[in-house]
């Protein structure tokens, strides 16, 4: 089984939905591809935008963790 990718804060930056197509978020060391949701168009959601760890804001969403499962892991974030 191949590792997955390890990104940087600055290469989770570009995954931002204006930089690139992509759109992902990090969420306690993991990065997840949340591209495909209709939530995340444009790379904002409600207060949050994309190409952040999102671990601190969380506390703030009126949903939990469970959410990150609907998403695909595409790699770990990069210990700062």
């Amino acid at each position: 089984m191949t590792p997955d990718p390890i990104y940087s804060k600055n290469q989770l930056a570009l995954r931002n939905g204006q930089d690139r197509d992509e759109i992902w978020v990090a969420y306690r060391g993991l990065v997840y591809d949340v591209t495909g949701s209709r939530l995340w168009q444009r790379g904002q959601h409600y207060e949050h935008w994309a190409g952040q760890d999102l671990t601190d804001e969380l506390a703030d969403a009126p949903h939990t963790e469970k959410v990150f499962s609907r998403f695909p892991v595409v790699g770990t974030l990069a210990p700062v």
